[in-house]
């Protein structure tokens, strides 16, 4: 029987920003898509621009879940597509059904996500985490079994997700960072959504420069 495990997939595509201008800019970016499991069963966490990509990754097992940290079309907009193809359920925080909604119309996810609400894979936990902040329905998963949690675009190597649109808060997502995640052990990989990972350890000591910069 094979142990449960973290792959990443890096999937690519455009975000829409605004700059105001008469249109909105598409701007290339990537994407971290994270599959934990073993041979046999994974969830997938988030639903980034290639159904295809992230399918083939799954390849024959079981998929549990696709579990979505927030609504944002980069993270969303290949969902519906990838949960046919996986025959698995959508998770995805109520808070957050506005935006996947601005992608995804009236298709809705299946399930809604709450803070403590627990995922079986592969003998291992995930626990849901509301970190709201980035967006009202961003979640983080923590999988302690593996030395991991999961944090969207809540946490990044180097500090907190944006927080630029009128329904984002820069201080609720410090709260969520310092109550949600820096209270978890220090070794914890901090996987994102975008980028390199890194741990707990590393990014609390900057909490105080992240406030003091406001950003």
């Amino acid at each position: 029987m094979s142990e449960a495990r973290i792959e990443r997939v890096v999937t690519h595509g455009t975000l829409l920003v605004d700059r105001g201008g008469p249109e909105p800019e598409a701007l290339p970016i990537e994407n971290n898509v994270w599959i934990v499991g073993d041979d046999e069963q994974v969830v997938v966490i988030d639903a980034s621009h290639d159904a295809d990509a992230i399918a083939s990754a799954v390849g024959d097992r079981e998929t549990l879940g696709i579990l979505l940290t927030h609504g944002h079309n980069d993270h969303v907009n290949a969902a519906v597509a990838l949960a046919s193809q996986l025959d698995a359920l959508l998770h995805l925080h109520p808070a957050d059904l506005f935006l996947w909604e601005a992608t995804h119309g009236e298709q809705l996810p299946d399930i809604e996500l709450a803070h403590g609400a627990s995922f079986l894979v592969a003998g291992v936990d995930l626990a849901t985490l509301h970190t709201p902040g980035h967006t009202p329905g961003s979640v983080s998963f923590a999988a302690p079994a593996l030395g991991a949690v999961f944090t969207g675009d809540t946490l990044f190597s180097g500090g907190p997700g944006a927080t630029r649109w009128d329904y984002s808060s820069f201080p609720q997502i410090l709260e969520s960072i310092q109550t949600r995640l820096l209270t978890l052990p220090g070794e914890t990989g901090a996987m994102p959504g975008h980028g390199d990972s890194t741990t707990i350890a590393a990014e609390g000591p900057n909490m105080a420069a992240w406030a003091a910069r406001g950003w």
